[in-house]
């Protein structure tokens, strides 16, 4: 399975707005759902805040997609 690179501006993001920004979800509200859902992991564990600050190098998978958060050099 392919890991999508998806690059952000600043070195953290929150779970929901990466979800959105990955294409992982279509908005905010169903972003929200995938994680109330328990369909959402950080690194290969389930994660139920939609607040998570993610850093460079996690790992976010909804499903049988992935994407990997990388900032741009």
């Amino acid at each position: 399975m392919s890991i999508r690179e998806v690059q952000i501006a600043d070195d953290t993001i929150r779970l929901g707005q990466f979800l959105k920004l990955a294409g992982l979800a279509d908005n905010g509200g169903h972003a929200k759902d995938l994680i109330e859902a328990g369909d959402v992991t950080v690194n290969g564990r389930t994660e139920v805040r939609r607040g998570r600050q993610l850093r460079v190098g996690d790992v976010v998978a909804v499903g049988g997609e992935k994407a990997r958060l990388t900032t741009a050099d």
